[in-house]
Order: structure tokens, then C-alpha cells, then sequence
């Protein structure tokens, strides 16, 4: 039968810039830890990224951490890179012109999706594209936009990136 695996306590370890302070809730199915960086900044990581080094800091460090993780010189922050928040690039397999909206075929309408820190969130089917925009550009201003006023602001802002 199955058997249930123990959770490692990663309080009070350090990785990189980060000092473990205790758990936090998970991210999916994923056990995460509330972490504090050299620079003031509290975070919310999953245990493996701890672990293998892919994330050492709140993201202040800007170098995009471990090669073949992200890109050279660009910020993460619980899987979120900072600047593809801020350039708002459209994917090249993009066929609707704006992101995270996308017809569906089969059921004739226009879905509307957003990722950020890790997941996708569903915001609705629409008739109307218009419609569609609309959801998907209220999410951006209540969790892009948000996150990047917040990152902008540091440490003096608060618990940031541990907020969901």
C-alpha cells in the first residue's frame, strides 16, 4: 500500500540568500517554505527549487540564477520573471494578439487564462472577444500589474512575493 513521506523541516537552513523561517502553504502539490533573502525580502519557494539551488534569492539577484534555468540577467521570483511582466510580450504561437486569450473551436467561443508564480488561473469563456480582453486585462492589473508595483517598492512594501 502507500506510504506517506515525511516532510523535511528546512527551518533555520540557509540556501544562497535565503534563510528558511518555516513552512508556508503549499504551491499545488508542492510543500513551500517562507524564506527571507539577505536584502529584507520575505518569499514563499518550493522545497526542490530550494534544494537544487534554482532559487537563491528573492530575485534581487538579477542573474537569473542556476544556467539553463531561466535567462542570464533577467529576475525570478517564485517562478515569475519580473521583466516578461513588464514587456507584456505577446508568444509567437499567439494567434489572437493578446495573451492568455485563445479561441476554442469546439465550443466556439473565446477563452480567457492567466499564469502567475507557477499556476494558470481560468477566467471564463466569452462570446464576445472583447469580452475576453476584458477579463484577462483585469487579472493582469490584479496580479501582474500588483506584483510588479509591489517587487518595485522592496522590502519596505512587506511580505511581497509571499502573498498569493
Amino acid at each position: 500500500m502507500g506510504h506517506s513521506r515525511r516532510k523535511l523541516d528546512l527551518t533555520g537552513q540557509r540556501y544562497g540568500k535565503l534563510m528558511v523561517l518555516g513552512p508556508a502553504p503549499n504551491i499545488g502539490s508542492r510543500t513551500a517554505w517562507r524564506c527571507r533573502c539577505d536584502c529584507g525580502r520575505e518569499t514563499v519557494v518550493q522545497s526542490g527549487r530550494l534544494r537544487s539551488g534554482h532559487t537563491s534569492s528573492c530575485g534581487c539577484l538579477g542573474t537569473g540564477a542556476v544556467p539553463g534555468v531561466g535567462l542570464p540577467g533577467l529576475t525570478y521570483v517564485d517562478g515569475t520573471c519580473v521583466e516578461m511582466l513588464k514587456a507584456k510580450t505577446v508568444r509567437k504561437n499567439n494567434t489572437s494578439g493578446v495573451p492568455g486569450v485563445d479561441w476554442l473551436p469546439s465550443k466556439q467561443r473565446w477563452r480567457a487564462t492567466i499564469c502567475f508564480k507557477g499556476k494558470r488561473y481560468y477566467l471564463g469563456s466569452y462570446d464576445l472577444f472583447e469580452d475576453a480582453v476584458k477579463a484577462r486585462k483585469y487579472a493582469e492589473e490584479n496580479l501582474h500589474d500588483k506584483f510588479l508595483r509591489e517587487f518595485a517598492q522592496g522590502p519596505a512594501a512587506g511580505n511581497t512575493a509571499a502573498q498569493g
